[in-house]
């Protein structure tokens, strides 16, 4: 009896969230802007991982919060536009896509500095998605900005 109780009271309180806002989060009155630093050091050798952070930047973006990108270790070798263009992830486009609209939206990207010099990416490829290079003040800085870092 206490079990039914219990589960009863649960669905109730389940069911809350879908009577107050429609089931969405976007049906929510009060909605803040976050500022959000996405990090990532995946590459070329998993493209699905390699991909979520840029989906995901850009899905924030689309909703009104700022984003920020701090890529490290295999991520920047993305910043060139044959290699993002040859990254697929699993049912999504071509990471390069990706990189397309966020840069057509000007969300900044920081490839660091020296991962990016020892795996031969250029200002000209960082140029591709208006990225700029990094280093580790410009992290610490983005860390500090962020109201959120998200590390995939």
């Amino acid at each position: 009896m206490v079990r039914r109780l219990f589960l009863s009271r649960f669905a109730q309180l389940a069911a809350l969230p879908l009577a107050l806002g429609g089931g969405s989060l976007r049906g929510q009155a009060s909605h803040k802007t976050l500022k959000i630093m996405m990090k990532s050091a995946w590459g070329s050798d998993d493209p699905t991982k390699a991909a979520f952070p840029f989906l995901h930047g850009l899905a924030l973006a689309e909703a009104g919060h700022e984003v920020q990108f701090f890529l490290l270790g295999e991520a920047v070798g993305l910043m060139r536009r044959t290699l993002a263009n040859a990254v697929t992830p699993v049912g999504w486009p071509p990471v390069g896509e990706t990189l397309d609209k966020l840069a057509a939206k000007h969300i900044p990207i920081y490839a660091c500095g020296t991962c990016s010099r020892a795996r031969g990416v250029t200002e000209a490829d960082l140029n591709n998605y208006g990225a700029k290079f990094g280093n580790p003040t410009i992290f610490v800085s983005l860390v500090e900005w962020a109201d959120r870092v998200i590390t995939e």
